[in-house]
């Protein structure tokens, strides 16, 4: 009785982990070889190990990922622009906890979209929080938040996240208002929190795409997305090709 008490206790205190790695010991014959001190680490690594888990899938529900991509499947084949030490390095997070941007660009198919998002997924298995946005539909969400009232609730959500994945930049014409949007999602994530920008345009087009007949709002953008930023420019043939030659050599 005393054992399936301490049970329904676990589980009442939601400790789920130790709960059922409590029932393996008993089940087990040798967990009573252990000492007590082994089988309560036991108990407490499951608890951890299973709270990192639930933790870890609830992050990458909320980014919302286009890709199921991780660093370790980058593609380093010569000619891509990739390399391996800037990655590992980029992989550590640091320039994500210090609030720093990225910028990946490069030709349709390159890849850009699945390195943002083996990043993201990085940040998520490293406890920060993502969000993933193809900036086309995020600018009308924002035109019809004005509408609603509910436009600086969704520019507060987007100013938390630790790293905001801005993809297709440059996809889509900009008018007026959605320039301002833009620069008022970028201003409320420029004091400590990281944008990864995706592109097919170069960055010496950016400002033209920007400015339109109004500079103003294209300089204030790009000082703050393009400053310290890191950079990298995919090259090579399209990574879409190359999988269609290989499934049809396959």
């Amino acid at each position: 009785m005393m054992i399936q008490e301490t049970v329904r206790k676990l589980y009442e205190l939601k400790l789920y982990g130790m709960a059922k790695a409590f029932e393996d010991q008993l089940a087990s014959a040798g967990a009573g070889q252990l000492s007590f001190e082994e089988r309560f680490g036991m108990l407490v690594d499951h608890e951890a190990t299973l709270r990192e888990d639930r933790r870890l899938t609830r992050l990458l529900q909320a980014a919302k990922l286009k890709e199921n991509a991780c660093v370790e499947d980058i593609d380093f084949r010569p000619g891509r622009g990739l390399e391996r030490a800037e990655i590992a390095s980029l992989a550590l997070g640091r320039w994500i906890r210090n609030g720093l941007n990225m910028i990946v660009t490069g030709p349709t198919g390159s890849g850009k979209t699945w390195l943002a998002c083996a990043f993201g997924n990085q940040a998520c298995r490293q406890g920060m929080s993502v969000s993933f946005q193809r900036l086309p539909l995020l600018l009308e969400d924002l035109a019809v938040s004005h509408s609603d009232g509910s436009f600086r609730k969704k520019l507060a959500q987007l100013a938390k996240v630790d790293l905001l994945i801005v993809d297709d930049f440059g996809l889509s014409a900009l008018n007026a208002i959605s320039r301002h949007d833009l620069l008022e999602v970028i201003e409320s994530r420029s004091s400590g929190r990281a944008t990864l920008i995706t592109s097919q345009l170069p960055i010496s087009s950016w400002h033209s795409y920007l400015g339109d007949k109004n500079s103003t709002v294209a300089d204030a953008i790009l000082d703050r997305l393009v400053s310290g930023t890191h950079r990298i420019e995919l090259k090579g043939e399209s990574m879409r090709k190359q999988r269609s030659k290989k499934s049809i050599t396959d």
